[in-house]
């Protein structure tokens, strides 16, 4: 019943691609199914979950800067452009706009691809929103 649902928005916090994975799994998982799918874009804005360098290595092969916070644990610490990183909130209000929808928040359904169906049309529904 434990689930974690991976995103990639764009600069207007609209949803373009969703990939859900079990609760305790790594954000590496999430990373390396959404990375095929990335748009053309400059940055890529994401949290210290996403810290590898596998994933920037990735992302720089694509022409994607990353700014994503090093892990605590890291022993080399990276830089990052801070100022750009606040705009991060841009996900979170997606995610908030998406448990607006009772059935998301609550996660009502057991099977995963029918909660990523429902996901999927709330989603919509807010891209055109």
């Amino acid at each position: 019943m434990n689930t974690k649902l991976h995103a990639i928005c764009d600069s207007q916090g609209r949803p373009l691609n969703l990939f859900v994975t079990a609760g305790p799994v790594s954000d590496y998982i999430g990373a390396r199914a959404l990375l095929s799918s990335l748009p053309k874009v400059d940055w890529l804005l994401g949290d210290r979950g996403y810290d590898a360098d596998w994933f920037r290595d990735a992302l720089k092969d694509k022409g994607i800067r990353a700014c994503i916070p090093g892990r605590k644990q890291r022993k080399t610490p990276v830089k990052y452009d801070k100022r750009r990183y606040k705009r991060r909130n841009r996900i979170e209000i997606m995610f908030g706009r998406l448990k607006d929808w009772r059935r998301v928040a609550t996660r009502y359904d057991r099977c995963p691809k029918v909660f990523l169906s429902a996901i999927a049309l709330a989603a919509t529904l807010i891209y055109w929103l």
